[in-house]
């Protein structure tokens, strides 16, 4: 499968980057800094998500299968480049006809407002008590601009009519791959307070041969 992996050298872009190789995909690597994957033998794209120029994009997406995005935000400062990048991936994409875009947001989204959803559920129906009284409100304040703009992301997604599918994880760690998570359509996993970034990355890739997953958000987590 021809995939072209959006900011591959992050902490689950690489993962996406690395698993997809040992499968024998057919890889292209959109990276702000190309050096960064010096000796990998890829097709490498540089391109800066926080001001994308549209025909670097659309070259680097004509032809593939489908589109994989660790894209955001790494520090407050960088705060939009998941919403601005993500639909400057969108607009590529409607422009050159590929369909199938995975992206990667986080588990208590579906309870930030946005935009396009100004009253969002106060709770999401996978959250156990913690989540609900205490954690996912610590979260939603100490994360508010990344949320925010992850929150945005997802709008931008929805509103494409793209073949999308939206990953929340909840907290992730450094451990390796194990293949061994749960998922939920529509929701979050109760007792669900971590996931490997690794294990987020086998998910998404498998999603790809999952049609029933196509415009749905999957919560993921140990």
């Amino acid at each position: 499968m021809k995939i072209v992996i959006i900011a591959a050298t992050g902490g689950i872009g690489r993962q996406l980057l690395d698993q997809a190789m040992a499968a024998g995909h057919d890889v292209t690597a959109v990276v702000r800094s190309p050096h960064k994957l010096t000796g990998q033998h890829i097709r490498t794209v540089a391109a800066d998500l926080a001001s994308p120029d549209a025909a670097t994009l659309e070259s680097a997406i004509a032809g593939a299968d489908a589109v994989l995005s660790g894209l955001g935000a790494r520090s407050t400062a960088e705060a939009g480049v998941a919403w601005q990048g993500t639909r400057a991936i969108v607009e590529a994409m409607q422009a050159t006809g590929v369909r199938r875009l995975v992206v990667v947001s986080a588990a208590p989204i579906g309870t930030v407002a946005s935009p396009d959803r100004p009253n969002p559920p106060k709770h999401d129906p996978g959250d156990g008590f913690f989540m609900r009284h205490l954690g996912a409100r610590f979260a939603r304040t100490a994360f508010r601009t990344h949320y925010a703009d992850l929150a945005r992301m997802e709008d931008v997604i929805r509103a494409s009519h793209l073949d999308w599918t939206i990953s929340r994880p909840p907290k992730l760690t450094n451990k390796p791959v194990t293949g061994r998570y749960r998922t939920a359509i529509g929701r979050n996993l109760r007792g669900g307070f971590s996931v490997s970034r690794a294990d987020v990355a086998h998910h998404m890739l498998a999603v790809l041969d999952q049609p029933q997953t196509i415009k749905q958000t999957i919560g993921i987590a140990r």
